[in-house]
């Protein structure tokens, strides 16, 4: 018989405290630079790389504990309820645009996290954008106005698949950064246009 698990210590406030300066600097340098070194984050934070090692023993648990910040920013800012009130092409637009806005600040964290988590890690830290986009393009059916010939699950990827690309586009500089969310835009209003 195992003994019951005995609840775990709530963290000093001093750690909680040094977690959040880790993540914070991190998320900011990574955003700057996928390069960015652990010393470099642990000096942004005002830690010891002791210190940051103890909370984030890995770059891949860093990575993982900035993406969960990301993330987190990027679902507040793309919930907006004037979303539900517009025609879903409309609505499409604007969060095709939103959704780039987060995704371009976020470019180069994303590319850190290329390198050292798995694909399908990075694709579950958007499953609630998706779950969003998948409602909208769900009423632009309902509409009349998206496509019903393709899987919805399909559709949803590609919408993933497309805003990454031009992210990485954008990066290697095949992509003009200022005309990004109009070919965003026009592509994916395009592939998700009923009557095709």
């Amino acid at each position: 018989m195992t003994p019951p698990r005995q609840p775990r210590p709530a963290r000093r406030a001093d750690a909680e405290r040094n977690i959040a300066a880790i993540v914070s600097a991190a998320l900011d340098l990574l955003a700057k630079d996928p390069d960015a070194s652990t010393a470099d984050i642990a000096k942004a934070a005002g830690v010891g790389r002791v210190t940051l090692y103890g909370h984030f023993p890995t770059r891949e648990a860093l990575v993982e504990a900035v993406l969960d910040r990301a993330v987190a920013l990027a679902d507040a800012a793309l919930d907006d309820p004037a979303y539900e009130g517009l025609p879903a092409q409309e609505a499409m637009s604007r969060l095709i645009a939103s959704a780039w806005e987060v995704l371009d600040g976020n470019r180069r964290l994303l590319t850190a996290a290329d390198r050292v988590l798995p694909a399908e890690r990075i694709r579950h830290y958007h499953d609630g954008a998706l779950a969003r986009v998948e409602r909208l393009i769900r009423r632009g059916r309902d509409e009349g106005v998206f496509r019903t010939d393709l899987p919805l699950s399909w559709l949803v990827t590609h919408f993933y698949a497309t805003l990454h690309s031009a992210a990485q586009e954008v990066e290697a500089g095949r992509l003009d950064h200022a005309d990004a969310a109009r070919v965003l835009d026009a592509t994916l209003r395009s592939v998700l246009a009923a009557g095709r």
